[in-house]
């Protein structure tokens, strides 16, 4: 069996030992190829020459970001993508069912097993997990400068968006969800294929990685501390809190705002013009899920 394993050596909160990390694939998989990312964009370059040489596997290992590079390889081919969790949050990598210890993790992919998931995109860029604007839109942009720093992790996250929530002001939006059109200023909005952002906060719980359709999660910009007793509910596998969201499941949604905008694609922030379409596309990616999920 041919496998190729895609290595980000700076993900993580500890980057990765290079010799304990590869003897420890070894271990597992004796005739593995091993690669290291050197930039952004270099595990979508190494996913694709690994999918033409028709590998059985490519592995992943990094956040959300370098899943996200990989997979763009591979989608539309057979060849699978495995995931080991590098990262801050994990969203994907958690959905799937992967263990976040790098050693347990490569023991998961012994026995995992493809299968097919749906593949969303904005504005034209792949995601896997999940896309939105507004609040999780700028604290992911506050993230991303503060990040540069060198600081990573949950609790720098929760700290930008407990500050970002203390004074974000919801813009107006003209929202086209499957030809339905209406003007809304949420909190937040989000389209998500799995059910979480990650660190097992579920802003979608009853979604679903291959029933061909994204769950558009509007959460209403309701009074600080009706949201604040909202916020336990959301980490839980049990419906969104009632009263603070509003759940739609969908194929095609359009946003229109008259200003620039900032977005993200699986916690990655981005910036548009005026307008943001997203779409899903079922069934697009082979994903291996270990053999317990």
């Amino acid at each position: 069996m041919s496998i190729c394993f895609i290595l980000n050596p700076i993900s993580g909160k500890r980057p990765l030992n290079r010799a304990s990390a590869e003897a420890c694939i070894r271990e597992h998989f004796s005739d593995a190829e091993i690669y290291w990312t050197q930039a952004p964009g270099h595990a979508t370059v190494l996913a694709t020459e690994a999918a033409r040489a028709k590998v059985d596997a490519v592995i992943a290992a990094g956040g959300d970001g370098t899943i996200n590079e990989t997979a763009r390889g591979l989608v539309g081919r057979q060849t699978p993508l495995g995931i080991i969790p590098r990262g801050s949050g994990n969203g994907f990598a958690r959905e799937v069912g992967m263990q976040l210890d790098f050693q347990t993790a490569v023991k998961q992919l012994k026995s995992a097993a493809p299968r097919p998931c749906d593949a969303g995109y904005a504005n034209g860029e792949l995601f896997l997990n999940v896309a939105g604007v507004g609040l999780e839109a700028e604290v992911a942009w506050q993230f991303m400068q503060y990040g540069k720093s060198g600081m990573r992790g949950k609790w720098p996250y929760f700290s930008i968006a407990a500050q970002t929530i203390l004074t974000y002001q919801p813009p107006q939006w003209t929202l086209e969800a499957d030809g339905a059109q209406m003007t809304i200023a949420p909190l937040t909005l989000v389209l998500a294929n799995g059910r979480q952002y990650g660190s097992s906060f579920k802003i979608a719980p009853q979604a679903s990685l291959n029933d061909g359709l994204l769950d558009l999660v509007v959460v209403q910009n309701v009074s600080k501390w009706k949201l604040a007793l909202a916020l336990p509910g959301f980490f839980t596998d049990k419906k969104p809190p009632f009263g603070v969201t509003r759940m739609l499941r969908v194929r095609h949604v359009q946003l229109t705002q008259k200003e620039p905008f900032v977005y993200h694609i699986d916690g990655e922030p981005r910036q548009a013009e005026k307008t943001l379409e997203i779409v899903v596309k079922p069934r697009a990616l082979n994903v291996l899920f270990p053999k317990e999920k």
